[in-house]
């Protein structure tokens, strides 16, 4: 019997990484506050924004089937850095990002009206040096904008990465062996 939930994700990134897995899915938007709460830990963080995605799509009534929320932060001397906000915090970003390895956190979470599971996979990619100019035109072509940490490796952000450990799929949005078998074990019943 084919596996059918609902993915608390407007991201087409996260759409096509769960068809990968050949889940019959529907998609909806959760509008949810993504705010660092004072004392939390980045990791803290993208879990807890993972659950609160997923419990929340319940809340919304899509609770007949099990719902999927996930959630990525860019982790650098130990803060999370989300979407830019724009062209001067982007700038930043990739500053500090240039030359150094930094973690990139992806949450994962599944919830029905009873319960929620949830797993965070580390993933650590290693930038370049990045002059000002390819920072400048990297921002011109559109990509960064909505993403955590301000590049999208699938895309021209990939150019900049030197060298990754851990999962290419999280780094994208949705770690697929560890979705999968979350997935699973949610269904089996072996969830709190």
């Amino acid at each position: 019997m084919m596996t059918t939930l609902y993915l608390a994700s407007a991201s087409a990134r996260r759409k096509q990484l769960l068809a990968q897995l050949g889940y019959e899915f529907t998609q909806f938007s959760v509008d949810a506050d993504e705010s660092q709460l004072a004392g939390e830990t980045p990791l803290q963080l993208v879990e807890r924004l993972a659950r609160l995605k997923a419990q929340t799509g319940v809340a919304m009534g899509y609770d007949d089937k099990p719902v999927l929320g996930s959630d990525t932060v860019v982790v650098v001397d130990n803060l999370a850095l989300g979407k830019p906000v724009d062209e001067v915090d982007f700038t930043a970003m990739m500053q500090r990002l240039s030359r150094r390895t930094h973690q990139v956190l992806t949450a994962i979470a599944v919830a029905d009206k009873n319960s929620v599971l949830s797993q965070v996979v580390a993933t650590d990619v290693t930038f370049k040096a990045l002059t000002d100019k390819e920072i400048t035109a990297y921002w011109q072509s559109g990509e960064p904008q909505d993403k955590a940490g301000g590049y999208g490796i699938q895309g021209l952000g990939g150019r900049f990465v030197t060298q990754m450990s851990g999962s290419y799929f999280a780094v994208v949005g949705l770690p697929l062996y560890e979705t999968d078998e979350l997935i699973k074990a949610f269904i089996a019943g072996a969830h709190e």
